[in-house]
């Protein structure tokens, strides 16, 4: 009597596909079954192509475990305990699985495991395979990190949009090539976000609107696409290897717990230290300053972002409580006369924290402390000279250790080999040492990887063109200042928070004093215009310019206005 039976078959990489290792288990389990007399019908021969034996979600696999708990088959045919799974676990699960079901197990190379002692080794053969792909995975990921810190493409999956990817052959390693028109898109998202202001929503918005191409060209512009684009480091030149890595899901997803179970695999989106990244070079598309723009715009969106807000404010998200660290919060009181709106710490509300309030700083009054900060802001850009002097000053400093003259460096000297190259080929097929076909096989190559070099130097001396147009830009600041002079009075908040948060990094509020931390260096005064005593025991401090003496923002008490640049210089 026949007994209905299944085969299972798995590889688990594209070479054991293209090497035909899944046919050679087909067919010795097709002959297997024929001699042992299972009947096995066409629909019943499942195969995993490129799935990992340390997994259980495998389509295959799935459905001969559907057969088996409808009770369909008595047998399963696999070739080796390893094709089942690479981990001893779960080749028990799925064995006393399948024994539930009434269903045998069979495995073509290995004991049947009616004795102990074939249970006992068949027990052994799958610690072993677990201990064998644990070792593989090893050894793959100290070659892969080891061939990154040599430069190397090839440890990439892949090229981003922008970019082919062009694999090794003979005569050449992988590179990236440049696509033009894919770039051009590129370049048109960043310089929404960087210089129009536009958001990630937006901009996607407007690929849609305009039916650009996606790389498949069958899915749309999402926002998460847009914004993975505006973090990849291998738009400025350098490809990372390693930023993400895998670890077992934490989250307990609505999915989940309908099936009412935990997470069967690992999820790999789960970004590494930036310390642990390996940079590869490939061609860049933006510029060192833009990508650096839209990394920084990134940060204040997560920082700024209004989220619910009704009624934005001048000092949102900028007010840290000197004391204690937290941020500071709007919230209102009602008087009997009008509303009062106030900038409260978090630190000092009791029902945040289990022991109580770790913070005694009392409330500010916004409308007292925005116009204190405001003011500040406008008597720092009195001066546009401050302002060029800084803009120049940087320029200086970026200019001096500006890793693009070293790129510029290597791409002269990788130029200069390719032409080497491709003369000495031309010059040894002219003398018959090599033929037509290898001319023809070689030229290619070297021909892709010169014009790559050329691209990555034009995106250079583009890059090098916009540090030069902010040179031109201190020439605008005079205009910009005095035109801000003249509206400062009617700028709505929005506009208000533009100006402030570009020079701002943050507003540090204490019991007696105000700390405003920029970016622009503080004008040399004479220290006795202060009008202010000194503190007991305090440090000499630099010379300050003349501020207003106080400002009245808290009832029966007076809060004095500080400045900061980088290390904290005092008004």
């Amino acid at each position: 009597m026949t007994k209905a039976a299944a085969i299972y078959a798995r590889v688990s990489s594209d070479r054991q596909k293209e090497n035909h290792t899944i046919a050679s288990q087909l067919a010795a389990l097709t002959e297997y079954a024929q001699a042992q007399g299972y009947q096995v019908p066409p629909e019943w021969r499942f195969q995993d192509e490129g799935y990992s034996g340390a997994t259980l979600l495998r389509p295959g696999l799935e459905a001969v475990r559907d057969l088996a708990a409808a009770g369909q088959i008595e047998a399963v045919l696999i070739y080796s305990p390893d094709r089942l799974s690479r981990k001893y676990a779960y080749q028990v699960l799925l064995a006393e699985e399948l024994n539930r079901c009434g269903v045998e197990l069979v495995f073509l190379n290995s004991p049947s495991g009616a004795t102990p002692e074939d249970q006992l080794l068949l027990q052994f053969q799958g610690m072993i395979a677990e201990y064998e792909r644990a070792q593989i995975a090893e050894r793959s990921r100290r070659g892969k990190r080891h061939r990154a810190r040599q430069g190397s493409i090839n440890v990439l999956s892949g090229a981003p949009y922008g970019y082919r990817y062009v694999r090794k052959s003979d005569s050449c390693t992988a590179y990236y090539e440049v696509i033009e028109s894919e770039a051009a898109v590129v370049r048109r998202v960043y310089e929404a976000y960087t210089q129009q202001g536009l958001s990630i929503n937006t901009i996607a918005h407007r690929l849609n609107d305009e039916q650009i191409p996606t790389r498949t060209g069958t899915t749309r512009w999402e926002r998460s696409t847009v914004w993975g684009m505006l973090r990849n480091p291998a738009y400025r030149g350098r490809a990372c290897y390693g930023k993400t890595e895998f670890r077992p899901r934490q989250r307990i997803t609505r999915a989940l717990c309908k099936r009412q179970g935990l997470a069967s695999r690992d999820s790999a989106n789960h970004e590494r230290p930036r310390t642990d990244w390996i940079e590869i070079p490939v061609p860049p598309l933006v510029g060192e300053e833009t990508f650096a723009l839209a990394q920084e715009q990134l940060q204040k969106n997560k920082r700024y972002s209004p989220r619910r807000t009704i009624e934005p404010t001048l000092l949102q998200g900028m007010l840290v409580c000197e004391r204690c660290g937290y941020a500071l919060y709007r919230t209102s009181t009602q008087t009997s006369a009008r509303k009062l709106y106030y900038y409260r710490c978090l630190g000092s509300d009791a029902y945040r924290h289990l022991r109580g309030a770790v913070c005694d700083n009392p409330p500010v009054r916004q409308d007292h402390l925005d116009a204190v900060v405001w003011k500040e802001l406008l008597r720092l850009l009195e001066d546009p000279r401050v302002i060029q002097e800084e803009l120049n000053r940087r320029l200086e400093a970026a200019s001096k250790s500006d890793p693009r003259k070293q790129r510029e460096e290597l791409l002269k000297r990788e130029q200069a080999r390719l032409e080497k190259s491709i003369d000495r080929l031309l010059n040894a097929y002219q003398e018959g040492l090599v033929g037509l076909e290898q001319l023809r096989a070689r030229m290619p190559e070297l021909r892709k990887q010169q014009q790559a070099a050329q691209a990555e130097r034009q995106s250079l001396e583009a890059a090098s063109a916009d540090q030069a147009h902010c040179l031109r830009l201190a020439e605008t600041l005079t205009g910009f200042c005095a035109q801000l002079r003249l509206r400062a009075d009617t700028l709505e908040v929005s506009e208000r928070q533009k100006i402030l948060r570009l020079l701002v990094k943050e507003v540090l509020v204490g019991k007696d004093t105000l700390t405003i931390r920029h970016s622009i260096p503080i004008p040399s005064a004479e220290p006795d215009s202060l009008n202010m005593p000194p503190p007991p025991h305090a440090p000499p401090q630099p010379p300050m310019p003349q501020p207003s003496p106080h400002y009245l923002l808290r009832s029966d008490r007076y809060l004095t206005p500080a400045g900061e640049y980088l290390s904290a210089l005092r008004l």
